[in-house]
């Protein structure tokens, strides 16, 4: 399947799940530390916005980032998170549907133009439904509302523990430089700053150590 397929599954996926919740449950704890579902929601809209810049840079070739520093990105979920309920459906559905027809409108030659993530990577603009694929599918389980890393195809769950492990390895190589392997299993901050000791339950299915002089620069078929 390609990385478009695997974002408008995910899309849906995530979809049905916010459809499960009523608006009450939207203010009760989600899967990550320290934020309700409705916290999670609006993640997911934003990130299309984001997401949106990139495709906008990739359509001109005028530099539009992601957000203009981590400080944006926090305080636009901390103020969306306290919107309603109803305002909060509406802005994900119209947002992940932006998305999808702003990339529908790109030509052959935007597709091949470099953008920077959010993480300072540079990537081809090719790269974007594949971003966007590994939000909503993940946060549709983080929503723990009836879906599950069960519920998403086969190549998509591969491809997520794929990109786990690397996202993870790369870090680690940031951090201890020329190292062996390095055990992923460590605590790592959730929203808010809040400490989580356990990993995500993504990682509990894929290696469990990288080792840099492998791993570096993996990517993504």
């Amino acid at each position: 399947m390609t990385r478009r397929g695997w974002m408008d599954i995910g899309t849906e996926l995530f979809r049905d799940a916010l459809a499960r919740l009523t608006d009450a449950e939207l203010d009760a704890p989600s899967l990550l530390p320290g934020w309700t579902r409705k916290h999670v929601v609006v993640h997911v809209h934003h990130n299309a916005e984001a997401l949106r810049r990139l495709v906008r840079w990739a359509a001109t070739g005028v530099e539009h980032r992601m957000y203009k520093d981590e400080r944006q990105r926090t305080d636009e979920i901390e103020a969306s998170a306290q919107l309603p309920a109803a305002r909060v459906r509406a802005l994900v559905a119209q947002s992940a549907d932006a998305l999808s027809a702003d990339l529908d409108a790109l030509s052959p030659d935007a597709w091949s133009r470099l953008v920077v993530t959010a993480q300072g990577r540079t990537v081809a603009a090719t790269e974007i439904p594949w971003m966007r694929a590994r939000e909503v599918a993940v946060h549709a389980v983080d929503l723990a509302a009836g879906v599950g890393f069960a519920d998403l195809p086969e190549d998509l769950n591969a491809a997520l523990i794929a990109d786990a492990v690397a996202r993870q390895c790369r870090r680690a190589h940031r951090r201890s430089p020329g190292t062996g392997p390095v055990a992923l299993d460590r605590p790592r901050t959730g929203p808010g700053g809040k400490a989580s000791r356990g990993p995500r339950p993504l990682a509990h299915r894929g290696a469990r150590t990288c080792d840099h002089r492998v791993t570096r620069g993996t990517r993504l078929a």
